[in-house]
This record gives C-alpha cells, structure tokens and sequence, in this order.
C-alpha cells in the first residue's frame, strides 16, 4: 500500500476521528494538541494515520497520540509513524524518546517494544483519575498508564 508521512499542516482539518482512536478524551486531545508537532500518513488524499511528538524535557520528547484507522492497522504504518516520529525528534536534539499506553493495550505495547522501548514506570490509576468514563480494551479495564522510553 502507498502512503507518504508528512508533516500536518496549519490548513489540514484536525483528524480527531484518529486521535480518538488513541486517546478517547477529545478535552485531553485539545489541552496538548496546540504544543504538539503533528505528523500524518497520507494515502489517496486521506489521513489514513498520525503520530503527536511534545518536547517536554530538555533533550526528551514525548509521543503523546499514535493511531492508525482501523482498516490500515497491521499493515506497519503505525511502526513507520512510530520511527518517523523518533527521526524527526533525533534530528532535533533528542536523547530520549518516552510513550505511555495503556495497561490493557496489549498490540501498542509489543509494538513499542519490539521497537526497543522499555518499560520505566507505571502510573497507577492514571486512567481512572483522568477519564471519566471507563475504558476497557481486549476485555481488561484500562487503569494503569505504562511509560515506556527509548534513547535514540
């Protein structure tokens, strides 16, 4: 399948469609989504995938949002999202790459490790504290955010 990744542009409509698909709070999406760099996977004229990169430390950034419709899913366009985001944060001084997921998360969280991620941290009742509604993912209640980081 053909796709280019690129950077997202101030014109580009938000896709919140996609950010959802990460992130189910729409308020939480608007609080970051104006500090962050956006990138896109674009097929056809479509946003197919979008990946969201803060820089929150000196020489760290983080991946805030990674999501792919649901129809391109398995086919590596969140894996090139993933290192496209990783490329473009290097390339601006980045030493470390940190990403958090859901404990129930179970894809996300073999992708990032396959992709050399490590487990660092664990927020206890992150999920509970910071969304109101419950989340539940491959039949596990989503509660605990896992913090993953990669030095790149």
């Amino acid at each position: 399948m053909e796709y280019t990744i690129r950077s997202m542009e101030k014109e580009d409509p938000i896709p919140y469609d996609l950010l959802l698909l990460a992130d189910p709070s729409k308020d939480v999406i608007d609080e970051y989504l104006p500090r962050g760099q956006i990138s896109v996977a674009v097929s056809h004229r479509a946003v197919i995938g979008i990946v969201v990169l803060l820089h929150t430390r000196p020489h760290t950034y983080e991946i805030v949002n990674l999501a792919v419709k649901e129809e391109y899913q398995g086919k590596g366009i969140g894996r090139a999202l993933l290192r496209y985001a990783m490329d473009h944060a290097k390339d601006q001084g980045a030493l470390t790459i940190e990403i958090g997921t859901g404990n129930s998360s179970l894809d996300q969280l073999g992708l990032y490790q396959r992709e050399g991620f490590r487990i660092t941290g664990i927020d206890r009742d992150f999920f509970i504290k910071h969304y109101p509604d419950p989340i539940i993912e491959n039949g596990i209640p989503c509660v605990d955010m896992l913090r993953l980081s990669k030095e790149v």
